[in-house]
């Protein structure tokens, strides 16, 4: 059994003495795992950098074996936001997320190249963060989770839209929401529209996505702990960038 495909390198651990074990998310392969052979050595570790994009050979004698890929990189990603304290966490939250989310061997080719779009801003464009919550809306859309922030679940509006039910998913404007407001959760506009945002809205909507992926994702993953990577980005958005 073999085949061939680029992909983005998730996570990546040493495995016996010169060889590593990786995990890459690809297009038609999904989250697929692989024994790199000297993959612990100098030539390739350096290569084996969450983020990076690998061109991707899978090779093994039966197809439900780990197999081994052999590589050779496309893009290194870490490098270049290794001096920007935000950049590089997002980076890691993104990996850490799909690494703790995607099934293995499942393809999910919309939410791989979201998220190869995403890692291609880090570093090189100032709205990135905003980016990166929608990026989190569809991957909680792509495992069956996604919001519905079309209309008002008990007006049927589509005009002020402000709040987000916590149980449903669903949008609430002000007049819908009545006395129950207290118990939902405050929808920022940078959830229903690509547009300029601060940090602080971008914060508050990340508030939102992470109630479900705690709530909904990583219940229904057995109730395990979202990745702390996920959370680091979430704290550093809530203070103020140094210009």
């Amino acid at each position: 059994m073999e085949w061939r495909d680029q992909g983005i390198l998730l996570t990546s651990r040493r495995h016996g003495e010169t060889s590593a074990i990786v995990e890459a998310f690809t297009p038609g392969h999904g989250r697929h795992l692989g024994i790199v052979r000297g993959g612990a050595g100098r030539r390739i570790a350096p290569i084996l950098q969450p983020g990076a994009q690998l061109d991707l050979a899978w090779r093994a004698r039966l197809e439900d074996h780990l197999g081994s890929f052999a590589v050779e990189p496309v893009k290194s990603r870490a490098a270049g936001v290794m001096g920007d304290r935000l950049a590089l966490a997002g980076l890691n939250a993104v990996t850490a997320l799909l690494s703790f989310t995607l099934p293995e061997r499942e393809p999910h080719a919309p939410l791989y190249h979201r998220s190869v779009a995403l890692l291609d801003m880090l570093g090189t464009s100032g709205h990135w963060p905003l980016a990166y919550l929608h990026w989190e809306l569809t991957l909680l859309d792509e495992m069956g989770f996604g919001l519905d922030l079309s209309a008002c679940a008990v007006t049927g509006a589509g005009e002020g839209l402000a709040y987000v039910s916590p149980r449903t998913g669903r949008a609430v404007t002000e007049a819908g929401a009545g006395a129950w407001k207290d118990q939902l959760l405050p929808l920022p506009g940078c959830m229903l529209a690509l547009r300029a945002a601060p940090d602080a809205e971008v914060a508050q909507g990340l508030r939102v996505t992470g109630h479900f992926l705690h709530h909904r994702l990583a219940a229904a993953l057995g109730d395990r702990p979202l990745p702390p990577a996920r959370q680091r980005l979430a704290d550093l958005l809530e203070r103020p960038r140094k210009v």
